[in-house]
């Protein structure tokens, strides 16, 4: 009889504007309150918000470890300028913490010293993933928009290898040199206002007829609709996914948390998992069509993988 090992939840960094208040309490309530084993922090999106959060890391790692907690640091997804170009060295050298690269930029600095690889890096077989592996990386968050016949066969193609699902949030699309969201507003880039902070959950950006379509985080576009992978949480788990990755919105993330846990442990049946994130996330569509090698957007009840 084959015995499968319950994958543990991990929480990827913040990817939008918050405050550095709100911040530092979001991640001290995880602390204390999310059954959540690993914490992935820092800006991912757009250097310039850097200065938000920099006073609250240290306090808030301290938190998080002493919560049992273990923590890394997340590269930036686009590097630009020589000034990011300085960040991203001085955290793959300076970093006392295990990084998480998130741009191919990184990796060769990261090359022999162990780290891992977020869901912004393409990673579509087993080979790239053999690879990277080889050069020090001990786990990988695949990309969120990979069906789940691609993640059998890369997980089966690169045993020893630790890997992790994007399964919940808006799912990150594209990131530009070139600022839409300032833009939207009457703005530039060089002189944004750090206007992508009036939209915590990021702007919802509407088709000609007025539907929702995708959502502007500053450089960044994520889907409008959020993924749910949690009624699929079995066959992940059987086919050797080893973390599950939250990824946070503006909305109660413990509640989230809670609810996947209790679907992972099988005290929550699928159905009252849905209601219970629908519940903690109002108001926003819940999707897996990607899952399912469908448009992303869609959502498809019961577990129809193939």
């Amino acid at each position: 009889m084959t015995v499968t090992t319950l994958p543990s939840l991990s929480l990827g960094p913040v990817l939008y504007l918050w405050d550095g208040p709100k911040w530092r309490d979001f991640y001290f309530r995880i602390a204390d309150e999310a059954p959540i084993a690993h914490v992935v922090i820092g800006e991912t999106v757009c250097s310039k918000r850097l200065h938000f959060i920099e006073p609250h890391v240290g306090e808030v790692v301290e938190r998080l470890e002493q919560a049992g907690k273990s923590v890394s640091l997340s590269s930036l997804s686009l590097v630009t300028l020589e000034r990011e170009s300085q960040l991203v060295r001085a955290l793959a050298r300076d970093s006392a913490h295990p990084v998480e690269a998130n741009d191919l930029s990184a990796l060769g600095l990261l090359a022999g010293k162990p780290h891992s690889i977020g869901p912004l890096i393409n990673v579509y077989n087993g080979a790239t993933a053999r690879l990277l592996a080889s050069r020090g990386a001990t786990s990988i968050c695949l990309p969120p928009e990979l069906p789940m016949t691609s993640v059998r066969e890369i997980v089966r193609d690169a045993p020893g290898v630790a890997f992790e699902i994007f399964a919940f949030g808006r799912v990150p699309l594209a990131i530009s040199a070139r600022c839409a969201h300032a833009r939207s507003k009457g703005l530039v880039k060089d002189n944004c206002q750090f206007i992508c902070g009036d939209d915590p959950d990021g702007l919802v950006v509407e088709t000609l007829d007025r539907q929702p379509f995708l959502v502007l985080n500053g450089v960044q576009t994520v889907s409008h609709t959020c993924q749910a992978l949690i009624q699929e949480l079995p066959e992940l788990a059987a086919a050797g996914i080893s973390r599950i990755r939250l990824s946070p919105q503006d909305c109660d993330m413990v509640s989230v948390a809670r609810a996947f846990d209790d679907a992972i442990a099988g005290r929550s049946a699928p159905a009252d998992a849905i209601a219970r994130l629908q519940e903690a996330y109002p108001g926003t569509r819940l999707s897996n069509g990607f899952h399912y090698a469908q448009q992303g957007a869609a959502w498809i009840a019961g577990n129809a993988s193939t």
